[in-house]
This record gives structure tokens, sequence and C-alpha cells, in this order.
């Protein structure tokens, strides 16, 4: 009798937690097959298309057959763009031989833990925090260290605690402002103080651009030992373009580009034709700030409606374009919360679970959706709250 195969897997391929939102999203999809209208507030995807003059830049350099691999760091044209962008937004120099062209943000931090970290070398991040984060670090061998932070404080790392947890085996400490899933923002003196803790600092800087009270800080304007994590998916509505890029210390590019050059060896040249008009047309510039209206509009709109029904947000979000509220009164657990929403209200939501044990007791929405649809999701939850409270 024939032995059944094995299919043996990695321990850390198994080891890696699903994406809950992801989860949500595919059984909404499952949902609609079956004739469901479901309103999607669980995905932090614009729904906006590509401005025309990105897109006609990747026309134009298709036409020209750069379809071809680049330098391996990305196109020079690009990289300056880059450097441009920081200098005239953040008032920093960054040489463009300090940046490197990706295939997404997210290329960008696994090229970062894999230059940084060693077998059971530890960086700090906040709990609740973007779900994936944790599985970059423990796939690069590293260890998550989760500070917990709290929604009367803004989300915000307190200086004490990040101390606390410091030791030799911190390599790094990520911090992410404008935040996914809060929508808060790091205070400035926040961030000087975390650059002066003299840990290397990770910023994931995806969703700047979109603030729409106060002001978003790069790490670079308090210290040059920093990795900055940045791209043109979430600003520029490019998610499936998958062009990121990843500014760090002149000592660590050698290192990076080798391990691009093996697992990756460029971003897309037509790509990155459009990426440099992305940030230097004019044009796309005012198709950004319509976008960036909108989405305050619906930002504010939504704001209103949570706390109207029931859920609180303490801290108001201010970037990015998310809302997480205190579903606590209605739910201790927030992963079978989504899915009883989804199921009986037909409206897909992030459970807070998703994002750490911290943010148990929390959900996620987007407001990247169009007003209507997020005006007819709201109506929805609040008649199921209603139905559940009475029940």
């Amino acid at each position: 009798m024939m032995k059944k195969p094995a299919y043996p897997r990695s321990k850390k391929a198994l080891a890696m937690k699903p994406f809950l939102a992801m989860d949500v999203l595919e059984r909404a999809q499952e949902l609609e097959r079956q004739g469901r209208t479901i309103i999607h507030l669980e995905v932090g995807e614009p729904d906006f298309p590509t401005p025309e003059p990105v897109k006609a830049a990747a026309m134009t350099a298709l036409g020209e057959d750069k379809t071809h691999y680049t330098h391996s760091m990305g196109l020079l044209e690009l990289r300056q763009a880059v450097s441009d962008h920081y200098a005239r937004q953040y008032g920093v120099s960054v040489s463009p031989d300090r940046i490197l062209i990706t295939s997404g943000t997210s290329p960008a931090l696994l090229l970062t833990c894999a230059a940084l970290l060693n077998p059971g070398d530890r960086v700090l991040l906040t709990n609740p925090g973007y779900a994936c984060y944790a599985n970059f670090i423990s796939f690069c061998d590293g260890i998550p260290d989760l500070v917990n932070v709290y929604e009367d404080n803004g989300f915000q790392y307190e200086i004490q605690a990040l101390q606390s947890r410091i030791n030799p085996a911190t390599k790094g400490i990520l911090i992410n402002s404008p935040a996914n899933p809060t929508g808060t923002l790091l205070a400035a003196e926040r961030m000087q103080q975390i650059a002066e803790l003299g840990i290397p600092v990770i910023s994931d800087e995806i969703y700047h651009g979109l603030v729409y009270e106060g002001q978003a800080h790069s790490i670079l304007e308090y210290t040059d030992q920093a990795f900055v994590l940045n791209g043109f998916s979430k600003l520029y509505a490019m998610t499936g373009w998958r062009l990121g890029y990843l500014i760090a210390p002149k000592p660590y590019i050698r290192t990076l580009q080798t391990i691009q050059q093996n697992f990756f060896i460029a971003a897309s040249h037509f790509g990155q034709e459009a990426a440099i008009i992305a940030l230097t047309s004019p044009a796309v510039q005012r198709t950004v700030k319509d976008m960036k209206d909108i989405y305050n509009q619906r930002r504010q709109y939504m704001l209103q409606r949570v706390q109207d029904m029931g859920l609180t947000v303490k801290t108001e979000p201010t970037g990015a374009f998310y809302v997480f509220a205190n579903a606590r009164k209605f739910c201790d657990n927030s992963y079978e919360f989504a899915f009883e929403i989804l199921e009986k209200a037909g409206v897909g939501v992030t459970p807070g679970i998703d994002f750490g044990s911290n943010g148990e007791g929390f959900i996620r929405f987007t407001y990247a959706n169009s007003l209507e649809n997020i005006r007819k999701g709201m109506d929805r939850l609040e008649k199921f709250l209603h139905t559940r409270r009475d029940s």
C-alpha cells in the first residue's frame, strides 16, 4: 500500500498568521457570488482610478518598449524625483544613492528586515499596528517585540515604555505615521524622542500626503539613521502597480542592493517611468488634492455616524483612510463580531484582533469607498446594532 505524500512545509510558513482583512474580503466575495450586495469597508485600497497623466506615461513607456530590466536600485531619474520630493516636503537632503526603488512598499520592509536582523534580534512595534509587520520580522528570524499603545493617548508610543524594552538584541523601532489601523499621527516631539533613543528607526510613511489635520513628519527630519518605507499605492491610487521605495543609511545600501538583485532584480521599467510623472506632474498633484478633499468629507461623515450609533473613537483619526472604533460595548470577540456584521448586515469591516491583541474589541472601517456606499454601510450597521441590542 502506497504511503500518502507528507507535503512538508517550513516552520516559518506554518507560523505565519492569516491576514484577517483578506479573510473578510474573501468571504464577502463568496456572498456576492451568491447574489448578496456587500458594502466593502474592510480593505484599505483607494477607490479612485490612477491619475490619467500617470497612466499615459506608462502607455508611452510601453510604446517605447521600456519593458526590460533597469538598474537594480531603480531609474536614476525616479530616485532623483524621490530625493526632490523629500527636500520639498520635509526640508531634508537625501542623495539618490541612498534610495532603492522596490516592487511595492512591502518588499522594501522585507529588504530592511533581511539586512538588519540576525536570529533572535528584536524590533519594537506597536500593538495594535499593521497586521503584517510582525510576519516580516519573524520571517527574517527576528522577534517582534510588541509595545502596547492605547486609545487614550492616540495610540502613540510612551517613551518610557520604549526605553524599558530596549536591550542589546533591539535592532530597530518601527513607526507608522499616519498609522494603519488607527489613522493617527505621531507628534513631532514624540518622533524626536524616538530618534534620540539611538536605535535605528524603521519608518513606514506610505500614508504621507493623506493628512487632513495637523502635519505628518518624516523621521529623516530628526535622524539619518533610519529606514524610510514609502511608495505610490495609497496617495496616488496605484496599489496594483506595485511600486515603492526605500531610503536607507548609506552604509546599508550595497547590502540592500545585493538582496534586491537576488530576490527581485528590479521594479518594472514602465512603472518607474509612470512614477516619475506621479511625483513631478502639477496635474497629478491637483488630482491628488481633489482625492484628498473627498477622503476628508468621507472621514468626517463616517466619524459622526460611527459615534452616533454607540461606537467610540477617543482620538480622532487625522490621516490615512481608517476609523478604528471601540466596539467593546457590543462584543468581546472582534473576529466573530466582524463576520456577524458581514453575514447579517452585508457590511465588510476588519476585526481589531487582526492588528494585535491590544486591538481586540475594536473594528476598523475604511472610508476608501464612495460616500454613497459609506452611507449605505452605516445605515445597515446602525440597523444591525439596534436589532442586536434589542435581541
